[in-house]
């Protein structure tokens, strides 16, 4: 019984890991996040199949937490590696790959990712897939599917009561309607965000933040600082 007991340990290991370096990702504990997603994909290098997949979608996450574009796009690849033959996890790959895609500008294989993605996946990854097609539309140019993938992910999250990825899509439709001419909505949505923010705790990706930054400059410049700060408070 000890025998099969530790040998579960150290299969359930990788996986283990790779939760806490998904999590920390998403708290903006970049290096911690970049530690255990690295020590998942050593621990399992033996194991293969699902555990392999899994590890290095906590390597993307943490890639991407980060702002290292390169290494986002080759763990994503390795993620289609392992998960690529399974239908119930190609989606969620497709995910990964359109995000790393995005952070690379090239926004081609990010669009295409992006509509595999959503529809192929379901649950919370399917928020994350509208909201990265959502997030891709923005850069083409095509505000129109970009609001309504951002309020398609939005409600989903409210019909699944779920929290992380919120903040990402409040800001994503604040910088569409910022940039439509409701400087005060944009502020007003952007202040929601950051709200949401220090809520729970989670951070945005440093992939985003120079698209966040230009957003949030053109609102505030629209609006007279007393107006701006009223909005987002």
């Amino acid at each position: 019984t000890t025998e099969i007991y530790t040998l579960s340990l150290h299969d359930a290991l990788p996986i283990w890991l790779a939760g806490q370096g998904t999590v920390l990702a998403w708290q903006g504990e970049v290096r911690a996040a970049r530690a255990a997603a690295d020590a998942a994909v050593e621990a399992a290098a033996e194991l293969g199949g699902i555990a392999a997949g899994l590890v290095y979608t906590a390597l993307v996450t943490a890639a991407l937490a980060a702002g290292d574009v390169v290494t986002a796009h080759d763990a994503s690849e390795m993620v289609w590696q392992h998960w690529g033959f399974l239908p119930a996890h190609a989606g969620v790959q497709r995910v990964l790959s359109a995000q790393a895609a995005l952070a690379g500008g090239d926004l081609v294989a990010a669009r295409r990712g992006a509509d595999e993605a959503v529809a192929t996946t379901a649950g919370w990854w399917l928020v994350w897939a509208l909201a990265t097609r959502a997030q891709v539309a923005i850069a083409q140019d095509e505000s129109e599917q970009a609001e309504r993938d951002a309020h398609d992910a939005l409600a989903r999250t409210v019909d699944m009561q779920v929290r992380t990825g919120v903040a990402d899509i409040l800001e994503c439709l604040a910088g569409l309607v910022g940039n439509g001419g409701s400087a005060r909505e944009g502020a007003r949505l952007f202040g929601a965000a950051h709200a949401a923010r220090q809520r729970i705790g989670d951070v945005r990706f440093k992939v985003w933040d120079a698209g966040y930054h230009a957003s949030v400059t053109g609102v505030r410049n629209s609006l007279s600082e007393r107006d701006f700060e009223s909005a987002w408070a």
